[in-house]
């Protein structure tokens, strides 16, 4: 309670006051005043021959006191880069299995099927029954029929060191998607090759024979693809945005480009 003798603005005064910005002065003054008497209380304290000692030994513990003050303040920026690192490591993890889902939702049709025990015994067998009705021309064709190579997926590693300049707004399922049509496009043109003339219809035996047109000594023994055959086996545009993820399939080491007779060739790696 204020009183008047102190200097104080009095507790009968301020109910006289309306003023609200008056009572905030009050109670700012009044704070004031019990800092200075606390001051001086200490003061006196001070020069209290009793207290003495007892001011002492608060002296020699305030060093111990602002140590233990930083280990905890060590402890704490501890324990804050341990959350940081447990936070990166389970974005990691989301990040591993978004990629997982993704492979197990498109997983390549060329990769071979489980075959029950029993169906393959009875396969083999009739493998060997048919092996001597096999002309040897026939044999010799499907002894030089060659695996088709696929490009495998980015992942999500590859994706993330991509330079940002590469990837501007490009996200990791629309670069994977782009893959994808590369390899149905190979795969497409590919098939063809592989089949004997005879069996080919005009249109499949004109692709055909670009497909030989498009071949030079850098790209024998490789499977390539040129634009023509990624319109002609995909609804991909070829823009500038497709250029642009074919540049990033570049630095992740999926595709190379070789040129000559006015194509640009698509190696895969």
């Amino acid at each position: 309670m204020c009183s008047g003798s102190s200097g104080l603005v009095t507790t009968a005064c301020l109910s006289r006051m309306a003023s609200a910005d008056l009572e905030d002065l009050c109670f700012h003054i009044n704070n004031k005043i019990s800092t200075i008497k606390k001051t001086l209380q200490l003061r006196n304290i001070g020069q209290n021959q009793s207290l003495a000692s007892v001011l002492s030994k608060i002296t020699h513990e305030m060093p111990v006191l602002h140590d233990l003050l930083d280990k905890m303040e060590l402890e704490v920026q501890r324990q804050e880069k341990l959350t940081e690192s447990l936070k990166a490591l389970q974005e990691s993890f989301e990040k591993d299995l978004i990629q997982a889902q993704h492979l197990k939702e498109n997983v390549p049709p060329h990769l071979p099927k489980k075959v029950k025990i029993g169906a393959l015994n009875l396969d083999m067998k009739s493998k060997e029954q048919a092996k001597g009705a096999v002309s040897d021309p026939v044999q010799k064709v499907l002894k030089e029929k060659k695996v088709i190579k696929e490009i495998a997926l980015i992942t999500i590693q590859e994706f993330e060191s991509v330079p940002m300049y590469m990837k501007n707004r490009l996200t990791y399922d629309q670069i994977n998607s782009i893959l994808q049509d590369l390899n149905k496009a190979v795969v497409c043109k590919y098939k063809i090759i592989q089949q004997p003339l005879k069996s080919m219809n005009n249109n499949v035996r004109k692709l055909y024979y670009r497909f030989q047109e498009d071949e030079t000594k850098d790209t024998k023994g490789n499977f390539f693809v040129v634009d023509e055959d990624i319109k002609e086996f995909t609804q991909q545009k070829i823009d500038k945005r497709f250029h642009g993820i074919l540049n990033i399939l570049r630095h992740c080491q999926r595709i190379r480009e070789v040129r000559g007779k006015g194509l640009v060739r698509y190696m895969l790696c």
